[in-house]
Order: C-alpha cells, then structure tokens, then sequence
C-alpha cells in the first residue's frame, strides 16, 4: 500500500514537472516565431486570419506572460539599429546588472505598447498590432486569470514544498528568456561572425532556447527564419516548425539575402 502511494505521488509530481517544461518551451517558443522571427524581423509571411490566430495562441501559452506583439517588435528593431549603444533598450554594456537591464526593457516596452513613447516610422512600419485584442491580454484581469490557473494546478499536484518554487519562475517566464539572451548571449560563448556588437552564440546547441541563443547568427543575419544552421552542430527547432508550416502553407518563408533592419542599422 505505501509502494502504491509512493508511485502516486512521484506521478503527480511528474505532472508539475511537465506542466513546467511544457509552459517553457511553448511560452519560448511562440515568443521566437511570432513576437521575434515574424513581428519583428518578418522572416516569413502570413495572412490576416492566421496573424490574429497566433495572436490568441502566443496569449494562451505565454499566459500571464503576454507580451504585445507590436510593442515587442518595435523595441527588438530599436535593439538592432542601436545595439551596445546607449539608445539600445537592453545592452549589458550600458547596465550594471542584470536586473537593472530587466527594468530598463521593462519600462521602454511598456511606454511603447501603451502608446506612451513616440518611434520614429523606421521601427514602426510592418509590425503586426491589435490594439483592442492587445488591451484585453495585457490588463490586470487576464494576467491574473491566468495566475490564479497556475496556483490551482500546483494546488492540485505540488507534493514536495520545493515544487512551489518554480510557481515564481512561470509568472516571469518571459522576461526570463529574454534576459537570458539580451544578458548572457552578449556576455558568454563564441562568435561566427565580427559584427559591430558584442552578441555571441551562448550554446553551441540550443537544446534550452529554442535557436534563441545562436545571437551572433542572428545579428548577422537579422531577418533569417533559421538563426542556426552556420556550424553542423547548430540546430534551431523553431526554423524546423517555421519549414514545416511553410510545407503546410501556413506561413511563407520569405526568401531574402539581408535584413531590412541591418539596412536600418548601417543608415541609423
């Protein structure tokens, strides 16, 4: 009878686990291919309908960690026309810390996506927005619903008290995965290519961050849906589902040879 109960309780403590790993991945995963790869960088197309359906779907999976897809995608294109200069929204070069770098992106994304802060059109043009939608997924109510789903579930299956301490961790899943790389991937790891920043591939394989964390490949080569592929052991997952749905005719992999926003950059 005790064989049966410990064999309970490691299954339903298997299922936090699970439910942590999976809010990781796919909260990373539509904050790299919507927000990231398509609001900022266009790095493929899609039509109006399929838009606004991954605009519902990155606020169910981000959850309490929705973030405006507009308001993402100007600032990442202000980080790329400025980067490791003192207009860049996130730079360790100009922050002491990492925190202090986390309020700073903090703050200049929220006067963006609440229309409080004025960008010049450069930033602006192409990016995808839903102000009414926007306004529902980004208010205290939603984050809250959301919250409250969190600690039921952990309510519900959290056997050991130190399963609770990555409650904390989930309601911060997305400015954790972008200080991740606006931090450490222009601190820590290897360069492919000398670019005028100090962005380097933090693992030289992205099994946490979803291609996220080849940055120099990125920074070279700004509007590329595949940010790995440069050495064999570069591997981006998230370029392998951007390939599948372009199969699917879901998306459209836009087929170009340099970033629109390097251009930007060079002429800033």
């Amino acid at each position: 009878m005790g064989y049966i109960t410990n064999l309970n309780r490691a299954l339903i403590m298997k299922a936090i686990i699970i439910f942590f790993v999976a809010h990781w991945y796919l909260s990373l995963f539509f904050q790299t291919f919507f927000l990231h790869r398509y609001a900022s960088h266009r790095a493929f197309t899609m039509n109006k309908f399929t838009e606004r359906v991954f605009f519902i779907l990155t606020w169910i999976f981000e959850g309490s960690n929705y973030l405006s897809p507009f308001g993402y995608g100007v600032m990442h294109r202000m980080h790329h026309a400025y980067a490791d200069t003192e207009n860049d929204p996130h730079s360790p070069k100009y922050d002491e810390t990492i925190w202090k770098m986390m309020w700073k992106t903090k703050t200049i994304y929220s006067a963006i996506a609440n229309g409080k802060m004025t960008v010049e059109s450069r930033f602006t043009e192409g990016v995808p927005r839903w102000d009414s939608f926007d306004k529902i997924a980004r208010s205290w109510p939603s984050r809250l619903f959301w919250g409250l789903l969190y600690v039921l579930f952990y309510v519900q299956f959290a056997t050991a008290w130190w399963l609770w301490l990555l409650l904390p961790i989930q309601f911060l899943l997305s400015p954790i995965h972008g200080a991740i790389i606006n931090w450490f991937a222009h601190k820590y790891g290897y360069r492919n290519y000398e670019v005028g920043d100090t962005s380097k591939n933090f693992l030289p394989v992205d099994f946490l961050m979803m291609g996220e964390s080849y940055h120099n490949n990125h920074h070279k080569h700004g509007s590329r849906a595949n940010f790995g592929g440069i050495r064999w052991h570069e591997i981006d997952p998230t370029y392998i589902v951007i390939k599948l749905l372009d199969k699917l005719g879901v998306i459209e992999i836009v087929k170009r040879n340099q970033v629109k926003f390097e251009r930007v950059k060079k002429a800033a």
